[in-house]
């Protein structure tokens, strides 16, 4: 998660109440817009990638996935071969990169970073449009996006200080990964994954709050200008993007039904 330890919670005096919330306002929208551009670069890569790796043509496919899609050989020869595994982690190495160096480069770079981030993310997530029926996706999609505008709105307008939240969401992620790390490869149980998916959605909906509430506080501090909250504008679009992303897997694997 981006690191915003500083933060203070304070408007300055200078600007009334209805500036300060019309410019808050004018932040968040362009933290949310920022979100949104990597949310869709996540997602047309993502089907674009499924359509080159799978298809419905017996005939043209190579390996049978489930009873209705097949690899092609451009499939084949990413999924069916040690490339897989880059695919699976390339996602969460660039994540643990921008976590920590997100907020150290120009904001314009940083951006850059954040939607080459999302593509490479959508490569990853190409495999649920194969494993998982087309319309719980939108569905779940569509769950996610109500459940990101509820949290988001309680983090923009709880009077209560959430900083406290921080050490325990940044200990939960980091045991989410273990967690399912240790369940993919060691477990496999079908009971912890259900366990891990619920503890998931709570923790990404700690986060989006959470990180909510960190951007007023920044936004109050800066004003909304200059290069530390342009900065900090892109590592909020990161953290939530991350937290939707996150949420929307969960919940898919929760609510999602799978091709058989």
């Amino acid at each position: 998660m981006a690191d915003y330890e500083n933060t203070i919670y304070r408007a300055r005096p200078a600007v009334d109440a209805e500036g300060i919330d019309q410019g808050l306002r004018s932040y968040m929208l362009r933290v949310y817009n920022y979100m949104v551009v990597a949310l869709v670069t996540t997602g047309v890569t993502a089907y674009a990638f499924f359509k080159l790796a799978f298809t419905t043509d017996a005939s043209v496919g190579v390996v049978a996935v489930n009873s209705l899609y097949f690899l092609t050989p451009f499939g084949q020869s990413i999924f069916a071969t040690p490339f897989a595994y880059v695919i699976m982690f390339a996602p969460l190495a660039f994540s643990l990169f921008l976590s920590f160096k997100i907020t150290s480069f120009s904001w314009q770079t940083s951006f850059a970073l954040l939607i080459a981030f999302s593509a490479v993310m959508g490569l990853s997530m190409s495999l649920i449009f194969a494993m998982y029926v087309a319309a719980d996706i939108v569905r779940v999609f569509f769950i996610t996006a109500i459940a990101f505008g509820g949290l988001s709105l309680v983090g923009y307008t709880t009077k209560v200080d959430l900083s406290p939240m921080r050490s325990f969401l940044v200990m939960g992620v980091w045991g989410l990964l273990a967690a399912s790390l240790l369940n993919a490869f060691v477990f496999e149980s079908s009971s912890m994954d259900w366990i891990i998916s619920v503890v998931g959605v709570l923790i990404f909906g700690g986060v989006m709050v959470f990180e909510t509430q960190e951007l007023k506080g920044i936004y109050y501090e800066t004003g909304g200008t200059g290069e530390v909250a342009d900065r900090a504008a892109v590592g909020g679009a990161y953290v939530l993007y991350v937290a939707f992303i996150n949420m929307f897997m969960f919940l898919l694997r929760l609510l999602g039904n799978r091709q058989e």
